[in-house]
Protein backbone atom coordinates (compact mmCIF):
# COMPACT_ATOMS: atom_id res chain seq x y z
CA UNK A 1 0.00 0.00 0.00
CA UNK A 2 2.78 2.43 0.95
CA UNK A 3 4.57 1.59 -2.27
CA UNK A 4 1.40 2.41 -4.26
CA UNK A 5 0.98 5.76 -2.47
CA UNK A 6 4.63 6.57 -3.09
CA UNK A 7 4.32 5.77 -6.80
CA UNK A 8 1.19 7.93 -7.08
CA UNK A 9 2.96 10.84 -5.36
CA UNK A 10 5.89 10.58 -7.76
CA UNK A 11 3.57 10.44 -10.79
CA UNK A 12 1.61 13.47 -9.61
CA UNK A 13 4.78 15.37 -8.69
CA UNK A 14 6.41 14.84 -12.08
CA UNK A 15 3.24 15.80 -13.96
CA UNK A 16 2.95 19.08 -12.00
CA UNK A 17 6.53 20.19 -12.68
CA UNK A 18 6.03 20.94 -16.40
CA UNK A 19 2.90 22.96 -15.61
CA UNK A 20 4.84 24.97 -13.04
CA UNK A 21 7.56 25.69 -15.56
CA UNK A 22 5.05 26.83 -18.17
CA UNK A 23 3.20 29.09 -15.75
CA UNK A 24 6.19 31.21 -14.78
CA UNK A 25 5.51 34.05 -17.25
CA UNK A 26 5.73 37.64 -16.10
CA UNK A 27 2.43 39.49 -16.04
CA UNK A 28 2.54 42.93 -17.60
CA UNK A 29 -0.02 45.65 -18.05
CA UNK A 30 -1.37 46.09 -21.56
CA UNK A 31 -1.18 49.80 -22.35
CA UNK A 32 -3.85 49.63 -25.06
CA UNK A 33 -6.37 47.12 -23.64
CA UNK A 34 -9.69 48.77 -22.90
CA UNK A 35 -9.11 51.69 -25.28
CA UNK A 36 -11.01 52.15 -28.49
CA UNK A 37 -9.14 51.36 -31.68
CA UNK A 38 -9.13 55.08 -32.56
CA UNK A 39 -7.59 56.01 -29.18
CA UNK A 40 -5.02 53.21 -29.43
CA UNK A 41 -4.05 54.29 -32.96
CA UNK A 42 -3.67 57.89 -31.77
CA UNK A 43 -1.48 56.85 -28.84
CA UNK A 44 0.63 54.64 -31.10
CA UNK A 45 0.99 57.41 -33.66
CA UNK A 46 2.11 59.83 -30.94
CA UNK A 47 4.77 57.28 -29.96
CA UNK A 48 5.97 56.93 -33.57
CA UNK A 49 4.49 53.46 -33.95
CA UNK A 50 1.73 51.87 -35.98
CA UNK A 51 -1.06 49.53 -34.99
CA UNK A 52 -2.15 46.57 -37.06
CA UNK A 53 -5.39 44.69 -36.48
CA UNK A 54 -4.36 41.13 -35.62
CA UNK A 55 -7.80 39.73 -34.75
CA UNK A 56 -11.32 41.05 -34.76
CA UNK A 57 -14.34 39.59 -32.98
CA UNK A 58 -17.77 40.90 -33.96
CA UNK A 59 -18.88 43.38 -36.59
CA UNK A 60 -21.60 45.54 -35.05
CA UNK A 61 -19.51 48.69 -34.52
CA UNK A 62 -17.11 50.51 -36.87
CA UNK A 63 -13.35 49.94 -36.48
CA UNK A 64 -12.75 53.23 -34.64
CA UNK A 65 -15.24 52.22 -31.91
CA UNK A 66 -13.96 48.66 -31.48
CA UNK A 67 -12.38 47.99 -28.09
CA UNK A 68 -8.81 46.69 -27.89
CA UNK A 69 -8.87 43.50 -25.82
CA UNK A 70 -5.11 42.93 -25.92
CA UNK A 71 -2.00 43.90 -27.82
CA UNK A 72 1.55 42.75 -28.38
CA UNK A 73 4.65 43.97 -30.18
CA UNK A 74 5.02 42.45 -33.63
CA UNK A 75 7.09 39.26 -33.32
CA UNK A 76 8.56 39.23 -36.81
CA UNK A 77 11.77 40.32 -38.49
CA UNK A 78 12.39 42.14 -41.77
CA UNK A 79 15.03 43.02 -44.31
CA UNK A 80 18.26 41.42 -45.43
CA UNK A 81 19.79 41.81 -41.97
CA UNK A 82 16.82 40.18 -40.24
CA UNK A 83 16.19 43.15 -37.98
CA UNK A 84 13.38 42.89 -35.47
CA UNK A 85 10.29 44.98 -36.19
CA UNK A 86 10.12 47.53 -33.38
CA UNK A 87 7.55 50.02 -34.66
CA UNK A 88 4.48 47.79 -35.00
CA UNK A 89 1.93 46.67 -32.40
CA UNK A 90 -0.64 43.95 -33.09
CA UNK A 91 -4.11 44.84 -31.77
CA UNK A 92 -6.87 42.35 -30.96
CA UNK A 93 -10.29 43.98 -31.25
CA UNK A 94 -13.77 43.35 -29.91
CA UNK A 95 -16.22 44.94 -32.35
CA UNK A 96 -19.42 43.70 -30.73
CA UNK A 97 -21.92 46.06 -29.13
CA UNK A 98 -21.17 47.07 -25.54
CA UNK A 99 -24.40 45.35 -24.41
CA UNK A 100 -26.24 42.62 -26.29
CA UNK A 101 -29.78 43.18 -27.54
CA UNK A 102 -32.26 40.89 -29.24
CA UNK A 103 -30.79 41.90 -32.60
CA UNK A 104 -27.09 42.53 -31.91
CA UNK A 105 -24.45 40.46 -30.12
CA UNK A 106 -22.47 41.99 -27.29
CA UNK A 107 -21.69 41.74 -23.60
CA UNK A 108 -24.29 40.30 -21.28
CA UNK A 109 -26.08 42.95 -19.22
CA UNK A 110 -25.13 40.84 -16.18
CA UNK A 111 -21.39 40.82 -16.96
CA UNK A 112 -19.05 43.41 -15.44
CA UNK A 113 -18.51 44.94 -18.89
CA UNK A 114 -22.24 45.04 -19.59
CA UNK A 115 -23.05 46.62 -16.22
CA UNK A 116 -20.34 49.23 -16.78
CA UNK A 117 -21.70 50.03 -20.25
CA UNK A 118 -25.26 50.36 -18.94
CA UNK A 119 -24.09 52.61 -16.09
CA UNK A 120 -22.12 54.78 -18.53
CA UNK A 121 -25.15 55.07 -20.84
CA UNK A 122 -27.39 56.03 -17.91
CA UNK A 123 -24.87 58.63 -16.75
CA UNK A 124 -24.64 60.06 -20.27
CA UNK A 125 -28.45 60.21 -20.52
CA UNK A 126 -28.61 62.06 -17.19
CA UNK A 127 -25.97 64.54 -18.38
CA UNK A 128 -27.84 65.04 -21.66
CA UNK A 129 -31.09 65.72 -19.80
CA UNK A 130 -29.37 68.17 -17.45
CA UNK A 131 -27.79 69.97 -20.40
CA UNK A 132 -31.10 70.10 -22.27
CA UNK A 133 -32.83 71.58 -19.19
CA UNK A 134 -30.06 74.15 -18.84
CA UNK A 135 -30.35 75.05 -22.52
CA UNK A 136 -34.13 75.52 -22.15
CA UNK A 137 -33.62 77.77 -19.13
CA UNK A 138 -31.14 80.00 -20.98
CA UNK A 139 -33.49 80.29 -23.99
CA UNK A 140 -36.32 81.55 -21.78
CA UNK A 141 -34.21 84.38 -20.39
Amino acid sequence: MNKLVGMAAIAIGTSVIPVGILATGVASADAYAGKTYADAQSALSDAGMKGVIATRAGDTVPDDKCVVTSSEKAPWIKGDKFAAVTDTVLLNLNCSATVATAKTPGNSAASPEGRAAIAAAQQQATQDQTQAAADQTTKKH
